[in-house]
């Protein structure tokens, strides 16, 4: 795949950089003439000021600190109501999906049902975001939202 890109960089002109050209490059590397390295890449891993931590009590380091404690915040999943699906198929969704007990998926049916919404499952984002897509894949109507301190 990255021949193919690195083809298509080449027939395409595309430039790595503003100002720089393909021109530019060396002619052969790893025996494809006209591909060479960018070359303002990082050679190796941690000498990018990106992958070094700033722990110099900056303010940008005070933001990774925020922007950490948020992404660690725990979010919800919220079930809405809609007219299409019946009841018994919610309940059988948030069995199978969930592995909730009959009673519990009946009164988070019930919930969504009555209220319009329900929050049946939290944790962190991307895991929640796994679930709304799954809910989704079944016909359910899901968003995800902060959990609220």
């Amino acid at each position: 795949m990255a021949v193919v890109a690195q083809l298509v960089e080449r027939w395409l002109v595309v430039p790595d950089v503003a100002g720089s050209s393909p021109v530019d490059r060396p002619n052969d590397v790893d025996g494809h003439p006209g591909l060479a390295p960018r070359p303002n890449a990082p050679r190796s891993r941690g000498s990018s000021p990106v992958d070094r931590p700033n722990t110099s009590g900056t303010p940008s380091s005070v933001l990774d600190e925020e922007l950490r404690a948020s992404l660690d915040a725990p979010w919800v999943l919220i079930v809405w109501n809609d007219p299409i699906n019946l009841m018994n198929y919610v309940v059988h969704v948030f069995r199978s999906y969930f592995g909730y007990p009959r009673e519990e998926a009946e009164r988070l049916m019930l919930l969504v049902h009555h209220k319009g919404h329900a929050v049946v499952a939290s944790g962190p984002r991307e895991e929640v975001e796994r679930h709304a897509q799954a809910m989704h894949d079944y016909g359910l109507q899901a968003t995800i939202a902060r959990d609220a301190p």
